[in-house]
């Protein structure tokens, strides 16, 4: 059994910078591999990015790669989205989850474990 609990979102202004952090508790965290998601209103929960469970390799989605940082500390058991020259789209809750051991890194379908959602808003 894995608890995600995510915090860090808020209101931020275009351009501006939030550090999203996901702590797991169970003792499976350094055995999983870890993945960002987000859902904005009306829309299917995307992909944003992922980080394997050595943390060597990590997974973004087109629309954040080069904004985006995904970082694991296994000793916090906690996971981390820095996310920098933020855009309106990017406004949605965000997701932490606990990936499968088997399944794709991209899709929903390939993790078991979901934190509650943090929500973050950026202004124009």
């Amino acid at each position: 059994q894995v608890q995600l609990v995510e915090s860090g979102g808020g209101l931020v202004q275009a351009g501006d910078s939030l550090r999203l952090s996901c702590a797991a508790s169970g003792r499976t965290f350094s055995s999983r591999a870890m993945g960002w998601f987000r859902q904005a209103p009306g829309k299917e929960r995307e992909f944003v990015a992922a980080i394997s469970r050595s943390g060597g390799s990590t997974y973004y989605a087109d629309s954040v790669k080069g904004r985006f940082t995904i970082s694991r500390d296994s000793a916090r058991n906690t996971v981390y989205l820095q996310m920098n020259s933020l855009k309106p789209e990017d406004t949605a809750v965000y997701y932490c989850a606990a990936k499968r051991d088997s399944g794709s890194y991209y899709s929903p379908s390939g993790y078991d474990y979901w934190g509650q959602g943090t929500q973050v808003t950026v202004s124009s």
